[in-house]
């Protein structure tokens, strides 16, 4: 195969949208920068699509191409003949799974939450023979977002099943983003968009530069892959919440399950998500190695998506587009990075809460991106040096204290406030003109000056002049702010040494955004591979 990057065809544009760039045409080009006849090209598969808009007006497609010809030899021809430095042999290197370990299973592996990483490590085990039990403290993903839409509505919160908990984990009320920073030296992110595609997600996530699927769509995904684990004989247990391990002579031996079953067992995934802070503290308590780590804490910002559109891509075709994302990025002068997180295109900001008396508020989109809003969090980076005390769950306490503070401010509801009144440290009253929030729970204007630490505030003040600068109008009067972001990431990390256990308890796999180790639904996704691979290295098939 042949790999031809960086080829641009720009865009043609009707009176209501962009025309699709047609596959003749992809041909053409392909076959103009090889320098052959487009009758010797036999296929061609789009490896990464983006749009480049640094020339707007004009704007392009570019792609990298793989490209196979009518024969080997050919293909090493053309390239010599080519001399482009964007054109060269390119053999894909396929996800392999470890062969089996010798050691017998105890008992079946079990996986502790349900979320991308538990899903993926459950459904790699489940796929090579190791018939793993799943344990999930909420429900199933078709009962859990009826509970969620019915909180939305009146309030009332589900402690076990909500926007943290259940089937899905946090990620399931989200924009669905699929894209990750990790290095994919073994071809496990390729492997997890393979099984999203596999399991419903559209194609397009393949190649697409900023993949994404929407909450829509990854609820059916969710839902798909839980079908295939209980088709291959895996085994997955709804309102199932942990509430102890059975741990003899520094190893694992059981799990107990709301206090009263018990599962023997020698092998268990902690995959609790990062908002699971009644296990953190249990785990601390029992001696589980842990520490506190640095996250970020902020707001949700709100701006129309016809700005956003026009700003990326100019005003003659922004609104002929899908919703445009963006990425920020500034460093203050008091030395804290304050950047964009989890920017949610045509989306919505949602009330997250997960425990009474404090709120927690995250973006989400569907998979039209359809809203009139673009809402992004922005954060400002916390270390443990920002929390009062030293302990391993003092990141957690300083979430509650927010998250208490929040939910004073909005009286239980989503504290809202236009940015020219929180800049003047005024409360605000919802305007006739202008930006309307966009919310998934009721929200109610006020003063969110005070809500963030001082140097935070401070800090984020001074990223939002910064980003005005980027995107015109970024901190306009009438952007809506909404507190508050906290569940960024986890605020522990629960140790694992290069076997991927415990220190503290062998036979324990800590995995996953809760314990540390990812940032976002496709890491997360890779790390439950890595730790299902770890596994079955080690251990015999189960069946």
């Amino acid at each position: 195969m042949i790999a031809v990057n960086q080829l641009k065809i720009e865009m043609r544009f009707d009176d209501k949208k962009a025309a699709a760039v047609e596959e003749a045409a992809l041909r053409k080009k392909t076959a103009k920068v090889l320098g052959i006849p487009d009758a010797q090209i036999r296929e061609i598969m789009i490896l990464k699509h983006s749009i480049d808009a640094r020339k707007k007006p004009r704007l392009f497609h570019v792609y990298t191409l793989g490209v196979c010809l009518k024969g080997k030899l050919q293909e090493e021809q053309a390239v010599k003949r080519s001399r482009n430095a964007n054109v060269a042999l390119f053999t894909p290197k396929p996800y392999i799974f470890p062969e089996s370990g010798s050691e017998a299973l105890a008992g079946r592996p079990v996986i502790i939450g349900t979320g991308p990483a538990g899903l993926f490590c459950g459904y790699m085990l489940a796929r090579h023979g190791y018939c793993p039990i799943l344990l999930e403290r909420g429900d199933d993903v078709e009962t859990r977002t009826k509970a969620v839409e019915a909180f939305w509505k009146d309030g009332k919160l589900n402690l076990d099943s909500n926007v943290q908990f259940g089937e899905g984990g946090a990620g399931t009320f989200s924009d669905g983003k699929l894209n990750t920073l990790v290095k994919d030296k073994d071809g496990r992110n390729r492997e997890v968009l393979r099984i999203f595609v596999e399991c419903g997600a559209p194609s397009e996530i393949l190649y697409e530069s900023r993949p994404h699927i929407g909450t829509d769509i990854l609820r059916t995904v969710v839902a798909n892959m839980r079908d295939f684990i209980l088709e291959h004989d895996g085994s997955v247990r709804f309102g199932a919440k942990v509430t102890g391990l059975e741990i003899s002579d520094g190893a694992l031996t059981g799990v107990q399950v709301n206090d009263t079953d018990v599962i023997k067992t020698q092998n268990v995934v902690l995959a609790i998500g990062h908002s699971a802070r009644d296990t953190f503290a249990y785990l601390h308590k029992i001696g589980v190695s842990m520490e506190a780590k640095s996250f970020a804490v902020g707001m949700r910002v709100e701006h129309s998506q016809r700005l956003i559109n026009e700003s990326m891509y100019g005003a003659e075709h922004g609104a002929k587009l899908p919703a445009a994302p963006y990425k920020l990025t500034a460093q203050t002068s008091a030395g804290r990075g304050v950047y964009s997180f989890c920017m949610c295109p045509g989306g919505y900001v949602v009330n997250a809460s997960s425990e009474e008396g404090r709120l927690a508020i995250n973006g989400m989109s569907y998979s039209d991106r359809g809203s009139k809003n673009a809402n992004s969090a922005i954060i400002v980076q916390v270390s443990p040096d920002d929390y009062e005390g030293s302990g391993a769950l003092s990141g957690v306490e300083f979430q509650r204290r927010l998250e208490e503070r929040a939910y004073v401010l909005g009286n239980g509801k989503i504290p809202v406030q236009y940015f020219g009144d929180y800049v003047k440290n005024e409360p605000s009253v919802e305007r006739e003109e202008g930006v309307k929030p966009c919310t998934k729970g009721e929200y109610m204007f006020t003063n969110l000056r005070g809500l963030l630490p001082s140097s935070c505030e401070t800090a984020f003040l001074e990223a939002m002049e910064q980003f005005d600068r980027v995107i015109c109008g970024y901190a306009g009067s009438d952007t809506v702010l909404a507190g508050i972001e906290s569940r960024t990431s986890s605020p522990v990390r629960i140790h694992r040494g290069a076997d991927l256990q415990s220190p503290s308890v062998r036979g324990l796999y800590p995995c996953g955004e809760g314990a540390g180790y990812a940032g976002g639904i496709t890491s997360a996704a890779m790390d439950g591979i890595l730790v299902a691979e770890k596994i079955a290295s080690q251990y015999r098939v189960f069946r």
